[in-house]
């Protein structure tokens, strides 16, 4: 398709911007503190923690180079972070049929262990 880049790169560009701009803010306002940062709407409806709960928290933690941090808000997402760049460096990995089904299974087996209330699964909930 010979136009189709005229139209591809300026949706780069501006994912690229509300990617990079999202950053800024969550470097810049802890959003454990700031109003404008939403709560998880399944945490505000069950009470419960989804397998995202703590994120964003822990995102702002480990951008501020607290890995301790991070771990006790959401564990999950900083050991999936260096999978998640595996994936974006090499995107023929995200090829395989297998993949989506693992990384569900993990999503449901780790949002329901962080809800169990006994040790150690209460360590996989947000502190």
């Amino acid at each position: 398709m010979p136009g189709w880049s005229r139209f591809r790169q300026p949706k780069l560009i501006v994912h690229g911007a509300a990617l990079v701009g999202a950053t800024v803010l969550v470097y810049l306002f802890n959003p454990a503190d700031c109003p404008f940062f939403p709560p998880c709407p399944f945490h505000w409806v069950t009470g419960l923690y989804c397998p995202g709960c703590g994120s964003l928290r822990g995102a702002h933690q480990l951008m501020r180079g607290n890995l301790a941090g991070a771990l006790s808000l959401n564990p999950l997402m900083v050991i999936a972070l260096p999978f998640i760049a595996l994936l974006l460096l090499k995107p023929s990995l995200t090829h395989k049929r297998w993949l989506p089904w693992i990384s569900f299974i993990i999503l449901v087996v780790y949002g329901i262990v962080r809800n169990l209330p006994f040790w150690p699964f209460v360590l996989l909930a947000p502190h």
